[in-house]
């Protein structure tokens, strides 16, 4: 078996425990769970596009880099670590967002039917602000949220370019930090709320990870010098 495809069960029973650890209501299992889940994809890009002969993209290992400090923050109390852990995830969707930018989404993006995903996205953007401004205006997290918001939807945008699985995941992400934010403004909290939020962001980074993985090129390589031809006699 690859070594990749072993980190990625690895992942895949780390989420299941810290998803189980959720449904139980926290506990030590997911103070050790949550940490490990990015660095798990990380490791997982870095060996497959090894195994592929390509190199890992950096833009994405810097994103799940960003992405472990986040989950860090989200895990303490207080608006100050609150803002922390989305100033990381803002990082994560700059990086992925510059990332599917230098593998063609801007160009791919303008032609149809491609060209009305960023106008879905920005209207699903400015419905979910409008529902949700009065309680996050009440947290004092309205500007930073709509910020971040901006970003998001720029990023999940341009991940339609890259493949559906790296699309689908982004609109997994998306979902994921839309229920954290009706949470905070208190405008909806679901039946598992943590759980719910937990499972949509692993699938999400999962497929972002293993979509651009499998899209990795493999060098190409050396140009073969024309042999000179022999001296006439």
């Amino acid at each position: 078996m690859p070594r990749s495809r072993t980190v990625l069960i690895a992942f895949l029973v780390v989420t299941a425990a810290n998803l189980l650890a959720n449904a139980a209501g926290g506990g030590l299992a997911l103070l050790l769970t949550k940490p490990l889940l990015m660095p798990l994809l990380a490791g997982y890009l870095w060996l497959s596009s090894a195994e592929r002969g390509a190199r890992p993209d950096r833009l994405l290992l810097a994103g799940l880099a960003f992405a472990t400090g986040g989950d860090v923050a989200l895990m303490l109390d207080g608006t100050g670590w609150f803002l922390a852990g989305m100033a990381c995830f803002l990082g994560t969707h700059l990086c992925y967002l510059a990332a599917f930018t230098r593998h063609g989404a801007a160009t791919a993006l303008r032609r149809p039917p491609l060209v009305a995903v960023p106008l879905g996205y920005a209207l699903l953007t400015v419905v979910a602000l409008t529902w949700m401004w009065a309680g996050l205006t009440d947290a004092g997290l309205a500007v930073p949220v709509a910020g971040y918001a901006l970003a998001l939807a720029a990023m999940a945008s341009t991940a339609t370019t890259q493949g559906w699985r790296v699309g689908l995941g982004a609109a997994l992400f998306l979902g994921s930090d839309l229920l954290i934010a009706a949470g905070v403004a208190e405008v909806a909290q679901p039946p598992g709320a943590p759980v719910l939020v937990m499972a949509t962001y692993a699938a999400g980074q999962a497929l972002i990870v293993t979509g651009r993985a499998a899209r990795a090129s493999t060098p190409p390589s050396a140009p073969v010098t024309p042999a000179a031809a022999p001296a006439a006699p």
